[in-house]
């Protein structure tokens, strides 16, 4: 009689595991789950994929994405094509739904739904509260699973997406420890941009190059500093979504010298883009907010290095690009697609600036973000008894034409650079979703992602 196990798949390639990276290794998966890791002759399976000298990495964890700002909850389907076509497996989704936000059970629910019937990659989700509407539902959120809170200090839509006003602000925070949940702020003064807005306005400066001055770096730090002066006071995890300047790591640094629960995510494009350099070639292509700011890029390299921030995201925004193509800089939307060009980016921009760049990329966009969001049994290393969710990378030259995105977008910043890895396969709970080329993955085998209660007191 044979004992030898017999094993759904076998995936062969360089592992990059939590504590080496082996070549000539596998991973054996039976059930969607890893149930061994070894180097040399595989073990029996069904279906072997070598991957020959690539990269296996854990499947990427997108932790700020906007699905459905734009097309509502059906905007799921496609924006999760485009997150397995860059070896993104889970995405953590944003509360700022169009028409309406994620604040209540009953849009957690529908919300929970769409996932489950369009995403093609696994989905956490974060609620918000919305203006005056209290603290009682935020418990009940917390134990349907919820990942954290996202608040605003700036007003981009009156409904969907609000500006909360401080004493709103400060019962949110003293309700989210009983929660034991991060709450996430975007960061800017709202008074401090809308008169910047104004001025500009009124001195009939509206092209591209304006953009980033009507959100000067005060506004940001102000938002910031004010947000971490309440961490303090109420004893919540505060946690900054986006920084576009080394000062902001550095205030967050010091909070959490002094006992504060704060915490920094980077959003990727801040360490590629500079204003002064692409505004004149990408104009409103490359319009965030908080804005990408000129000579900011060694700053924040320097704050990677220093382990000043907690994980990378995409901010992923799911503007069509007529969307950008406005007689106004100020009338353009705020967001750019960055699925498919996060991990390609990251690794480009590492070479060069640390040992080990395939390692790095695993660590902030796998190890990092499942920590942060409460999914480390599942999620974000290759080990035994986790999801086997695979990112293979191959390097090389890669020439990335926006055309060609997953998501029926079609336009990126990026677009026409090269890049020196590309997402060779993707694999979501031990089955092939993406191989290279083409979408292999279904509409619906996505699921929703529910932070575990055992994790939030941490």
């Amino acid at each position: 009689m044979n004992d030898t196990p017999r094993y759904d798949l076998v995936v062969r390639g360089t592992l990059v595991l939590p504590t080496e990276t082996l070549p000539n290794g596998w991973i054996a998966v039976s059930g969607g789950t890893i149930m061994a890791i070894g180097s040399g002759p595989n073990p029996s399976a069904d279906t072997v994929h070598d991957a020959g000298s690539a990269y296996v990495l854990p499947g990427f964890i997108d932790g700020q994405t906007h699905a459905t700002s734009y097309k509502g909850l059906a905007g799921f389907e496609a924006t999760s094509r485009s997150a397995i076509a860059g070896g993104i497996t889970t995405m953590v989704d944003m509360p700022y739904d169009n028409p309406d936000p994620l604040n209540t059970m009953e849009r957690l629910q529908l919300k929970i739904d769409s996932v489950e019937n369009l995403s093609y990659c696994d989905v956490a989700l974060y609620a918000t509260i919305a203006p005056g509407q209290g603290t009682a539902e935020m418990a009940d959120l917390a134990k349907a699973g919820v990942a954290a809170f996202k608040i605003s200090s700036f007003e981009s839509h009156p409904v969907r997406f609000p500006r909360l006003p401080a004493s709103d602000t400060l019962a949110i925070l003293e309700a989210s420890v009983e929660t034991g949940l991060p709450v996430g702020l975007h960061n800017e003064d709202q008074e401090i941009v809308r008169a910047s807005i104004a001025a500009l306005k009124a001195d009939g400066k509206i092209t591209p190059e304006w953009h980033e001055p009507s959100r000067p770096l005060s506004a940001e730090m102000t938002a910031t500093a004010a947000f971490l002066e309440l961490g303090a006071a109420t004893g919540a995890h505060v946690h900054i979504v986006h920084i576009s300047a080394p000062r902001g790591y550095d205030l967050v640094s010091r909070y959490r010298a002094e006992g504060v629960n704060a915490t920094a995510e980077m959003c990727v494009h801040y360490l590629h883009f500079d204003a002064a350099r692409d505004i004149e070639r990408l104009g409103a292509r490359m319009k965030v907010s908080p804005p990408i700011r000129a000579g900011m890029i060694e700053g924040l390299w320097a704050a990677l290095e220093k382990g000043q921030i907690d994980f990378i995201s995409s901010d992923h925004s799911s503007w069509p690009i007529d969307n950008k193509f406005t007689p106004s800089i100020f009338d353009a939307g705020a967001g750019i697609p960055g699925l498919e060009t996060m991990a390609p980016s990251l690794y480009t921009d590492l070479i060069g600036r640390v040992a080990d760049p395939v390692r790095t990329v695993a660590d902030y966009l796998s190890t990092k973000p499942a920590a942060f969001f409460g999914l480390s049994a599942r999620k974000g290393a290759l080990k035994i008894g986790a999801d086997a969710d695979f990112a293979i990378l191959e390097t090389g030259d890669y020439p990335f034409d926006a055309s060609q995105t997953r998501d029926g977008l079609n336009w990126s910043p990026y677009d026409g650079e090269t890049f020196k890895v590309r997402i060779a396969a993707t694999f979501l709970r031990g089955k092939p979703v993406w191989d290279g080329t083409e979408i292999t993955g279904k509409s619906g085998y996505g699921q929703y992602l529910p932070r575990p209660q055992s994790s939030k007191a941490a």
